[in-house]
């Protein structure tokens, strides 16, 4: 029996089992640490599910915050009674992981400066997103306004958090 692993295999079992963690970590977060607002309509939920989303995104990269983000947050609205949201929350939330990643990996410049504008693109992908879903599922132009005061909540603090850490757990990570 053969018990050596190449280094493809190892690679590509670290990116599963770092992928599968951040997925984990992004649907706890969202799942037990989380407010509804009270405000019109749906009102917005807020919750720490960004946080490790963004540190996926940059400290693995774009792929890993996608799946992250689809995954993870994707999985919240299953099994937390937001089924309807599921398809919406997969592709919006997975954008902003990827965007995040993608921006954090390719644009040069000051770290913190660079995953600031990430936040900041991944909150425009967010409200954007959730507004023309609720408009879809709701029927109605005025009634999202109502959620958007929770997405840039959320949003927000998470990059409040993420952005000054990141840099000390790339350093302990890779």
């Amino acid at each position: 029996m053969n018990t050596t692993f190449s280094p493809i295999e190892t690679n590509k079992t670290k990116a599963l089992v770092i992928n599968a963690l951040f997925v984990a970590l992004t649907l706890v977060a969202t799942m037990f640490i989380n407010l509804k607002l009270p405000i019109m309509g749906n009102g917005g939920l807020i919750h720490l599910g960004n946080v490790p989303l963004f540190i996926a995104a940059f400290v693995f990269g774009r792929k890993t915050g996608a799946i992250a983000g689809a995954f993870g947050m994707g999985l919240f609205d299953i099994i937390s009674g937001w089924t309807v949201w599921a398809p919406f929350t997969f592709f919006i939330v997975g954008a902003m992981g990827y965007v995040a990643g993608l921006i954090s990996e390719k644009v040069p410049g000051k770290r913190a400066v660079v995953y600031s504008m990430a936040v900041a693109i991944a909150l425009i992908i967010k409200i954007v997103g959730y507004y023309f879903a609720e408009v879809i599922l709701y029927s109605n132009w005025i009634q999202p306004f109502g959620s958007i005061p929770g997405n840039v909540m959320q949003v927000v603090i998470a990059g409040i958090i993420v952005v000054p850490l990141v840099a000390r757990i790339k350093k302990r990570v890779i």
